[in-house]
């Protein structure tokens, strides 16, 4: 007998007995599935776990799929809770999704709305309060470093609220602001910073911060229209709960800050070394300046130790929350101290805000208060301290013998006056003058959102807002200080300036929005249509008084010199302006099957700004995006690939902040310039004008692929970006005899500016214990201006962009030319020694002609802005334990080291009667002649900014029921600004194009604590 044989017969019976059962069990199973309503639910996904087998519902919700007993169904539908059911006997089996609360809650903030995340079409991106940046913040920008791809954001310098430059995927301007727009809470607001305080948004507390929305392409920022091409960052502040109770948090920070990089100056026995080296005795200016330097003869002062100091600052924050009866509410009070690492300077803000969100008539109408105030006072301390402190003599004292100039040493002639042409003693510079301002600032609205009876798919908006912003301040010296002795027209007494300005920005918006979901055709339809005003008013009010002159009350010897556009009373100068904006704008998102989106947007603005033939501008833009993940076809990768959706757009955007409000008419001036025309004996000028202005346009292209893999475990977008800017604003020379000025305000050119942005978040590491978050983005991106003037013209010499002061010199450094980005840096090339030492005043005859002149610059194509730039942040959470970092790089950003510049040789001593102490710098420049204003054009001293930065390192520990069920907080350690990698010599590469700055940004320690209850 062949058992093999027996063996393959039985196992074949055997398969085919099991096969016939399996077959006899399988049977047709149908069902419905609808939601909580009852309402059919199309197009659910229904998959048979661990097969490749499964169904999806039809237009009513119904199924039919062929099922075994002990088979799972998998039921998910996008907006609801996925539903696992084991298959036991049933042949019928009907099916309630329960809603997705946390997904349908992930809205977010957009223009006039919110929008589910999913059903976005153009690049958005939305930054939550635990997204945000950790450690000491001052001011909003900070919380927005290195987070989100296509914002560049670079700080302030060292001085405490130090204002902050943000820039959306570059800039789409020359002259008119390239700032973006900045909405809180529904209210456009201005970005720039008043007089009394050096940072636009230093009056928002961080801490009321509940969100960010950055829109960024042409789609998301055309409902904005005239004030987009710049893109618009959305803040939303936190509201009140529908909780029950209140709710209590105190969030506490106490910080060091150490200015721990100062200028590499040469010591009080360096500084004799070079001096007598290069002048020796037995020489004129030689003998002098042993003379100079043997008056004290042991005496050493480093001063930048003098002014320098490490700082304290305190952040303190409030706020309740909770529902009283059907109100819910939030209030929120904080204080803010900051010491600066310059002794004297000071920055403390006071704020409060009150949210309160009612609702009426069974919640169809919806009321949202929101208040918010703000007390900013700045102690300023001189910035030319610090340069002072840099050159100031290092063998002299600190203090005089005879207590002349309020005890200050400072250089005086043999006749005991001030020496005018020699620096003033660091510390007088910091002690003796008195430079404070104050801003006062509220900002709020109301807003009615009602949804119409009957018809509750259709809702009305109203929104009230106002931001009214009111600066003080003063500036002068001590009376009988060396300041006050320097003034030649009241010695002694010095006069100080004050100002007082008031901001006013009001605010009208109403709006329709109709939402509906159309099941039977599985779309979702959201119009939305409106209207809005807004007013913006600027008063400034300016004057010099003497610090001691008076008459009954009355402040004499008023003086003005300035020849802005304004009106003077009784000494004052007084200058009022004011604009308009009125647009009408409309935007329809459509979704169908969860997959396919239409985004459509249509703004006409009106400004003020221009004139009658130009004052109206239309702005339109489409996207359209496919949700390809959601395709049917797609449905055995979802474990995989849990995302995938294309997006593409277009759409164009305006311009019209100019810094001038009525350029586009005649105005006349008053002036105290003798050399200027004059009508009648009132002293009115004739002010240039261009009745032609018009808006800047700025077209955008945006193609973009998001992703999301392991249910979103890693996620992240990479978009192209491309933006063609025309009509460009900016100064341009008048024709002799043609306007009443030399130079206008004109539309002159194009620029073109395209970019890359890719972004990618993961949870790497996801246990019960432990979890490891990163994030990381990276930009590129390039401009260039393609035109300048209206016809072709090889010889343009393009327009002037920056330059540097040295002296009484000033030196254009960049210019706006064709073919170039913006702002490119306009320089001689270096000529250098076999040794590769630069040779001091030594240029290339570029045009060849025997001699040194600027047609021997050269445009070097290297621009201040960086071609790359990317963000690194990571974060670990083991228990209660959490350590988080943030890091930031630059590359292929240039600096002009104008410092460096204007220091780099030891030859400096005039003879006048002082010694200035020297840079370092000296010795790696090689340089022993006198500098000429030539040299400071050299690109010798253009150097490559590029840097890696750790800005902040943060660990904390999270505690529950302390004391008591209710208390719960946080205690946290971080450092920020903690190292950078850079070649540039210069004191920091996050710094201006051309820079002289020497105030360090300081390393800042702080301790924070948060209680909730």
């Amino acid at each position: 007998m062949n058992y093999g044989n027996m063996k393959k017969r039985l196992l074949f019976i055997v398969f085919m007995v099991l096969s016939i059962c399996t077959f006899a069990q399988t049977r047709v199973l149908t069902g419905k599935v609808t939601d909580a309503k009852g309402e059919s639910l199309p197009g659910v996904s229904i998959i048979v776990k661990g097969t490749g087998s499964g169904t999806a519902t039809d237009i009513d919700g119904k199924y039919s799929l062929n099922v075994a007993n002990g088979n799972v169904l998998e039921f998910s539908f996008i907006g609801y809770k996925t539903q696992m059911v084991t298959i036991e006997n049933q042949k019928t089996l009907n099916i309630v999704l329960a809603e997705d609360v946390a997904q349908l809650d992930e809205v977010v903030v957009i223009g006039y709305g919110s929008i589910k995340k999913n059903d976005m079409t153009g690049s958005v991106v939305s930054l939550k309060a635990e997204e945000m940046n950790k450690g000491s913040i001052t001011s909003p920008q900070e919380l927005l470093q290195g987070k989100i791809p296509g914002l560049f954001v670079q700080p302030g310098d060292g001085q405490p609220g130090a204002g902050t430059i943000l820039r959306i995927r570059g800039g789409a301007s020359l002259k008119a602001t390239n700032d973006p727009l900045i909405v809180i809470d529904g209210i456009p607001v201005a970005n720039d910073a008043a007089p009394g305080t050096s940072n636009a948004l230093a009056t928002i507390n961080p801490n009321d911060i509940e969100a960010f929305t950055i829109l960024k392409d042409a789609s998301a920022t055309a409902i904005y229209g005239s004030r987009a091409s710049n893109g618009v960052i959305i803040i939303t502040t936190k509201k009140g709960t529908y909780d029950k109770g209140i709710h209590i948090e105190y969030a506490s920070t106490y910080s060091l800050s150490d200015p721990y990089n100062k200028v590499e100056m040469l010591s009080a026995e360096q500084f004799r070394e070079t001096i007598s080296q290069y002048y020796p005795v037995g020489t004129t200016a030689g003998d002098n300046a042993q003379a100079l330097l043997n008056q004290y003869s042991d005496h050493t002062t480093n001063w930048q130790d003098q002014i320098f100091r490490t700082a304290f600052g305190t952040d303190q924050n409030l706020s309740l929350s909770g529902k009283v009866s059907t109100m819910p509410f939030r209030i929120s009070f904080g204080y803010n101290n900051e010491d600066g690492t310059v002794k004297t300077s000071n920055y403390e803000r006071y704020t409060g805000s009150i949210n309160l969100n009612p609702k009426f008539f069974h919640e169809h109408l919806s009321v949202s208060i929101n208040v918010k105030g703000t007390i900013n006072n700045n102690k300023f301390a001189a910035a030319a301290s610090i340069g002072a402190a840099a050159f100031f003599d290092p063998t002299k004292p600190v203090k005089n013998e005879d207590g002349r100039f309020n005890g200050y040493w400072n250089h005086t002639l043999a006749s005991g006056i001030p020496n005018v042409n020699a620096g003033t003693n660091p510390l007088s510079l910091l002690y003796d003058v008195d430079n404070q301002g104050k801003t006062n600032r509220s900002l709020g609205n109301i807003q009615f959102d009602y949804k119409i009876h009957g018809f509750e798919d259709l809702r009305v908006n109203l929104n009230l807002g106002y931001d009214v912003a009111k600066s003080t301040g003063h500036n002068g010296p001590h009376i009988n200080s060396y300041q006050a002795a320097k003034d030649t027209d009241l010695p002694n007494t010095g006069r100080y300036s004050e100002w007082n300005q008031l901001r006013r920005n009001h605010l009208l918006d109403l709006y329709a929005n109709y939402t509906k979901d159309i099941k039977a055709i599985r779309s979702r339809v959201d119009a939305m249509v409106g209207y809005s005003w807004q007013h913006f008013y600027s008063s400034s009010h300016d004057m010099t008084i003497s610090n001691i002159t008076e008459n009954n009350g009355e402040k004499e010897g008023w003086t003005y010199s300035d020849e802005k556009s304004g009106y003077i009373q009784n000494g004052h100068r007084l200058v009022p302006t004011e604009n308009y904006l009125v647009s009408f704008f409309g935007r329809l998102n459509y979704t169908l099957m969860e997959r396919y989106l239409v985004t459509a947007t249509l703004r006409r603005d009106g400004s003020s700004r221009f004139g009658e033939d130009n004052r109206w501008g239309l702005f339109p833009s489409v996207a359209a995006a496919w949700t390809i993940s959601n395709e049917p076809f797609m449905k055995n990768t979802r474990d995989v690939l849990s995302n995938l959706k294309l997006r593409v757009g277009y759409g164009v955007t305006g311009q019209q902040d100019l810094g001038l409000d009525y350029a586009y008419i005649p105005s006349y001036y008053f002036s105290s310039n003798p050399n200027s025309t004059y009508l009648g004996n009132s002293l009115l000028k004739p002010g240039g004008y261009n009745p032609d202005l018009k808006w800047e346009e700025t077209s955008t292209t945006n193609v973009a692929v998001d992703f999301g893999f392991l249910e979103n475990r890693i996620n992240g977008s990479i978009e192209y970006y491309e933006k063609r800017t025309k009509d460009l604003l900016n100064t341009v020379d008048a024709p002799a005899g043609t306007n009443f000025t030399n130079q206008i305000t004109a539309n002159v050119g194009n620029m073109k500016n395209r970019g890359v942005e890719f972004s990618i978040n993961a949870t790497a590491i996801r246990t019960k214990d432990f979890s490891w978050n990163l994030n990381y983005n990276i930009t590129w991106n390039k401009s260039e201006i393609t035109k300048l003037t209206a016809n072709y013209n090889p010889d343009y010499p393009g327009i002037d962009a920056g330059g540097a002061n040295y002296g009484s010199n000033y030196t254009v450094l960049q210019k706006h030319m064709v073919g170039y980005s913006p702002s490119t840096f306009f320089v001689y090339q270096q000529v250098y020694d076999q040794n590769g030492m630069p040779v001091q005043n030594a240029f290339v005859d570029r045009n060849k002609d025997g001699q040194i002149t600027e047609a021997d610059r050269y445009m070097s194509n290297k621009r201040p802005m960086p071609k790359i730039f990317m963000g690194l942040s990571s974060s670990f959470n083991y228990k209660n334990w959490d350590l988080g970092f943030n890091m930031r790089a630059s590359f292929d950003n240039y600096v002009y080291n104008a410092f460096f510049a204007d220091n780099c040789t030891p030859m400096t001593f005039r003879d006048q009667g002082f010694l200035s102490n020297l840079y370092k710098g000296i010795y790696d420049s090689g340089f022993k002649k006198t500098s000429v204003t030539a040299q400071r054009a050299s690109d010798y001293f253009l150097e490559n900014a590029s840097f890696l930065k750790m800005d902040n390192i943060t660990l904390g520990y999270s505690f529950r029921k302390l004391f008591t069920e209710r208390l719960s907080g946080r205690l946290s350690f971080s450092v920020q600004n903690v190292f950078t990698i850079t070649d540039y010599s210069g004191m920091d590469p996050e710094c201006s194009a051309i820079d002289s700055n020497i105030w360090p940004r300081p390393r800042t320690y702080t301790l924070g604590l948060n209680l909730n209850f």
